[in-house]
């Protein structure tokens, strides 16, 4: 506002950002409408058999091994990530170089295409420590893909802490490690499940680094040096073979339905774990 007037620059900056986040919301909600529409006709009984064959194109198979590979990737990714946040953000010295040489090495890492990861883990994994093509392999290929997104984000999200937090917790007595773990941490818990949701929808979406490292083989695995395909892959071989593209979209519909589930529980889990390291708020 000037002297009472609507400053034409901030009404069309204003008017701008309406415009982005009603077409960026539009692009999705259509997105996912095309894929209800086209895929929640074509959802049958055979397609939910324990086994895969070529006549049911059976997706239960891929969705135990996707949950699998969300929970092993996550096990392996978010501690580390985690703790390399905490030790940036409240014991490295702010501005220090190592700090710099390692946001600038995890951003690079962040912006790799994903058929490098998928090299790298199918060289390393797979052909010299001699795992095979294994969901062992395709866990850890896909941890290292998604630390970045975590370290970076949970970095953020401690420094979004306020410093008064932690001066108060030091007042009160408490040591730099009860601060991080019961004032800090919970603290920036939004911030840090931000980034394992965008890092579980990056897993979930895999295709390319995985085909390398665990393989396309359709069944349910019960080992994790076995090889199994994950919906994405499945996805990408019912449409590449061309003859199952109505399967196709149904498994699409499922994936956007298991996608959901998922962050619905790991915010779940993120609040149990808030209140837990707050003890509950009653003390």
């Amino acid at each position: 506002m000037r002297r009472g007037r609507i400053d034409p620059v901030s009404l069309a900056l204003r008017a701008v950002t309406y415009l982005a986040a009603a077409a960026a919301m539009a692009a999705g909600l259509g997105m996912v409408g095309f894929i209800l529409f086209k895929g929640i006709p074509r959802i049958t009984p055979s397609l939910f058999a324990w086994r895969y064959t070529s006549e049911n194109v059976s997706m239960t198979p891929a969705m135990v091994n996707t949950v699998m590979m969300t929970a092993m990737a996550l096990l392996i990714a978010v501690p580390l990530g985690a703790l390399a946040a905490v030790y940036l953000a409240e014991y490295a010295r702010r501005g220090s170089r190592v700090v710099r040489i390692i946001r600038m090495a995890s951003e690079t890492l962040a912006g790799i295409p994903s058929i490098v990861y998928g090299l790298f883990g199918f060289l390393f994994f797979v052909v010299a420590l001699k795992w095979g093509l294994s969901m062992l392999a395709g866990a850890f290929t896909l941890s290292i893909m998604i630390l970045p997104l975590i370290m970076r984000t949970a970095e953020e999200a401690l420094l979004a802490v306020p410093d008064m937090y932690r001066e108060g917790s030091f007042a009160l007595g408490a040591g730099r490690v009860r601060t991080v773990f019961r004032v800090a941490l919970p603290a920036a818990a939004p911030g840090i499940l931000a980034g394992v949701i965008l890092a579980i929808g990056r897993v979930v979406g895999e295709s390319a680094a995985l085909i390398l490292t665990a393989g396309t083989a359709a069944r349910a695995t019960g080992s994790l040096m076995k090889s199994g395909r994950t919906m994405a892959v499945h996805m990408y071989n019912l449409s590449s073979e061309g003859m199952h593209i109505d399967q196709t979209y149904a498994t699409a519909v499922v994936l956007i339905a298991l996608v959901a589930a998922i962050n619905a529980l790991s915010s779940w889990a993120a609040r149990k774990a808030e209140r837990a390291m707050t003890g509950g708020g009653g003390g």
